[in-house]
This record gives structure tokens, sequence and C-alpha cells, in this order.
């Protein structure tokens, strides 16, 4: 009997202790996860830039005669194109999505079928191509971008920067060379717009 009641109390004390040790060990790991899932908090910023040395942000057509894409695409006197620059400047880690895009002007007589763009990368001494010439009227529109640009814009291309830097372009347009030019004055006023917007992060 005295057996039995030795037993019955090195269980209970075995029991106890188990229970103790099941606890702490619990209780530790209930500790080390929250202290795992910890984040820190960051303040992330970014501002996005548009430059360009002419005195409007656009290009102009008056009364162009048309011409072949070969021809357009070489484009290089003054006032034949328009060269812009678009820089970010990020500190954090923000991306930030950005579109270019082109509005025309209500004064254009010349429909958007008549008139093609030629988008190229300026970085260094580059005339890469972008966008290949396209006709206006075939431009894709912005709906909801990303970038934060309005809807029913042209939009010319889109990209994103997650540091800072700076991005050059050079925008040609041209009388396209199946439209017909009446007598009347022929007039053509692109402006050109960049939107951007931090990425969801």
């Amino acid at each position: 009997m005295k057996d039995n009641n030795s037993k019955q109390v090195l269980l209970s004390v075995l029991g106890v202790a188990i229970l103790v040790v099941a606890v702490v060990g619990v209780s530790f790991a209930a500790f080390s996860y929250s202290k795992t899932g910890e984040r820190l908090n960051t303040i992330t910023t970014g501002t996005i830039t548009m430059s360009y040395s002419e005195t409007t942000n656009g290009i102009n057509l008056t009364n162009a005669l048309p011409m072949t894409d070969a021809v357009g695409m070489k484009l290089k006197e003054t006032n034949q194109y328009f060269d812009f620059t678009v820089s970010a400047t990020i500190s954090g880690n923000t991306t930030i999505n950005y579109a270019v895009t082109a509005t025309k002007e209500a004064d254009s007589t010349i429909p958007d079928t008549g008139v093609k763009v030629y988008l190229t990368d300026m970085d260094g001494t580059a005339d890469t191509q972008i966008l290949a010439p396209t006709k206006v009227s075939a431009l894709q529109k912005t709906t909801s971008d990303v970038s934060g640009a309005p809807n029913d814009q042209y939009k010319l291309t889109s990209d994103t920067f997650s540091a800072s830097s700076s991005h050059a372009y050079r925008l040609r347009m041209w009388v396209a060379d199946d439209y017909q030019v009446s007598g009347d004055t022929q007039t053509f006023k692109l402006r050109v717009n960049v939107y951007g917007a931090a990425a969801a992060q």
C-alpha cells in the first residue's frame, strides 16, 4: 500500500513537472513567434518630373507635307522633334510607375488618322525606337492607369523607376503619306505629359 502511494506521488510530481515544462515551452514558442513576426515601419517617398528646353511641352505641325515613315523617322532639324527628360528622385524603397502621354490641342485641323508619331530613347547618344511610327488614331488611350494618368489621353510609353534616375526621350511627328492635304491651313498640335504614382507596396 505504501508502495502504491509513493508511486502515485511520484507520478503526480512527474505529471506536474511535465505540465510546467509544457507551459514554459508553449510560452517561449509564442514569444519567439511574436518576435519573428515584428516588422519595422519604413517611410518611402518619391517625386517625378519632366524637363524640356522648348517653350512648350509638345510639337506642332503647320502646313506640313505628307512624308513616308522612312523620312519621318530621321527628322532632325529644329522644330521637327521634341526632346524631353523624365527624372525621378526617390528615397527609401519606393517604385514609381510613370506614363508618357499626349493630348491633341482643340484647334488642330488634321484628323488623328492623318498624323504619325515616333518615340525614341535618347539616353547617351542612342536614338533607339520605343514606339514605332504609329498614327495618332491607333495609339492606346489611358484608362485607370497605374501611373495616375487621367483617362482618354494617348499613351506613348510607360516605365518604372526604383531608384533616383532619369530617362531621355525624343518625339517626332509628321503628316502620314496617305493623308490628302487640302488647300486650307493644316495644323496639328500635340502636348506631352508625364504622370507618376508610387506602386502598391
